[in-house]
């Protein structure tokens, strides 16, 4: 697809002129006709749209992908059917040959349109808009400045745009060409290029960029795992969960020191072992610090069903030799669920790297790359501070700690005492007396152990033992992040 950039300068504008933005979208098509279109459901967005102004028929275009006149839309027309973009239908109606999506901050993103229930099968080199997975990494992303940043699968190139003016040089791969073309459209429309300088280049896993270190390594990769793999931009063709184990486990050959690598991921959770061991395994192999987290758990079914939807296969005359096969070839490896979250690493240079896989489901402050290096400091300073450091440490209570307590009423002592976090992850961890009391009282001024002396004068307790069963229990509330030192 050859488009001239001049081409592409006058769509950008005419599109902005036209408030074809998220915001003027949005707005446009109000929220009953966004949920329908999130079940697929057309209608009330056309309902929405059939005043004929130039914002309805640029939403009718590019995001309904239904046919439009020709005269109705504020487009250099024939440039854009000359280019590829449109193509003519009957009479004088013309159609979008992609899916062109406002984003954030009067970016635009070029991609093939969400295949939908009783549409052709997807081409092979089917190349996928941003969705929730897309803004799941952009979110996860650290935020400091980088030289030089690495998107492995760039897809519409959506990871791009966010990086540009946080990354000075980006790389952007892939595997299919028509992606890199398409991505290539995304950011003249959004700007890149003002703002960085992208390089794109075709090539499978880290091939390449081979020999090449980044300060920040992205990545939403093909990660769904089904049998013989098919359509590039969600399957690797790798066997089971093997692809993002090597996406791993080859990451610190391409990190530079004191960088960040954060990829999405599927696992599998095979019967007889605990799923846990299983991503810890490939975070230990980098010899980095690194941190897991799963967001979702699905079981096979759940599982199948959700990816045969997301090629409009339900109701086709393949759907159920699909699901039988695909179902078969996962529980020939005894999986019982397969989850999905993401996998942060980072070249701290430290000889005793530490390792954290733990789930997530509830609602975390976005974004989480703002804080995910006190995430990793965190963790990295509880696993390395010994006791006698630990009680001589002045810790305080982080901010945005609350405490609940839960008994039977008129009950002297509470049944369960729990700390909640407001902020960030928004983990909650249920506590003893001790922890709950020290809660009360550190704020990054006294040590640990006098205050451990005081709390047992108060409750009678034996300070030599309070002083060795202690620290255990702070440390986790330190990796956890309750506790700040």
């Amino acid at each position: 697809m050859n488009v001239p950039e001049a081409l592409l300068d006058r769509l950008r504008d005419r599109l902005l002129e036209s408030g074809y933005t998220l915001d003027g979208v949005r707005e446009r098509l109000g929220d009953v006709a966004a949920s329908a279109l999130a079940r697929e459901e057309l209608v009330p967005a056309l309902r929405a749209t059939r005043d004929g102004d130039a914002l309805a028929a640029l939403i009718r275009l590019w995001w309904l992908g239904v046919p439009v006149e020709a005269a109705e839309l504020p487009l250099p027309v024939a440039g854009l059917v000359e280019s590829g973009l449109l193509t003519a239908e009957h009479g004088t109606a013309v159609r979008a040959a992609v899916h062109l999506q406002p984003w954030e901050e009067g970016g635009y993103l070029v991609s093939d349109r969400k295949v939908r229930p009783g549409d052709p099968p997807l081409r092979t080199d089917h190349v996928v808009g941003a969705g929730g997975a897309s803004a799941n990494l952009a979110q996860l992303a650290a935020r400091a400045p980088a030289e030089r940043a690495l998107d492995l699968g760039t897809g519409c190139g959506v990871q791009v745009v966010h990086l540009a003016g946080r990354a000075r040089r980006i790389v952007a791969t892939d595997v299919n060409p028509r992606a890199l073309e398409l991505a290539a459209l995304t950011w003249r429309l959004s700007g890149v290029h003002e703002r960085a300088e992208v390089e794109a280049r075709q090539g499978a896993m880290y091939e390449p960029v081979e020999g090449e270190r980044f300060d920040l390594i992205v990545s939403n990769p093909p990660f769904v795992i089904a049998p013989g793999g098919g359509l590039t931009y969600r399957e690797s063709g790798e066997d089971a969960d093997g692809f993002c184990r090597h996406l791993v486990r080859l990451a610190p050959r391409h990190l530079a020191p004191g960088g960040y690598a954060h990829l999405l991921a599927n696992w599998l959770h095979v019967k007889g072992e605990d799923w846990r061991d299983r991503v810890g395994g490939w975070l230990a192999e980098t010899g980095l610090d690194g941190w897991a987290v799963q967001r979702d758990v699905q079981d096979p079914a759940e599982y199948v069903e959700l990816w045969l939807r997301d090629s409009a296969e339900h109701g086709t005359p393949r759907y159920a030799e699909r699901y039988d096969a695909w179902l078969g070839r996962l529980e020939a490896m005894d999986v019982t669920g397969v989850g999905f979250g993401w996998i942060t690493l980072r070249d701290s240079g430290t000889l005793d790297p530490v390792v954290r896989v733990e789930e997530l489901t509830q609602r975390v402050e976005l974004p989480v790359g703002g804080y995910v290096s006190g995430v990793l400091d965190a963790i990295g300073a509880a696993h390395r501070l010994t006791d006698e450091e630990l009680l001589a440490a002045c810790p305080a209570v982080a901010e945005g700690v609350t405490e609940e307590r839960s008994g039977p009423p008129g009950a002297e002592d509470p049944a369960r005492i729990v700390l909640r976090q407001t902020r960030g992850l928004r983990r909650t961890a249920a506590v003893g007396t001790v922890e709950a009391a020290l809660a009360g009282v550190v704020d990054g001024t006294l040590p640990l152990a006098p205050l451990l002396d005081a709390i047992a004068e108060l409750t009678g307790g034996d300070p030599a033992e309070l002083r060795a069963s202690t620290p255990a229990a702070v440390r986790a509330l330190i990796a956890e992040g309750f506790f700040t030192l």
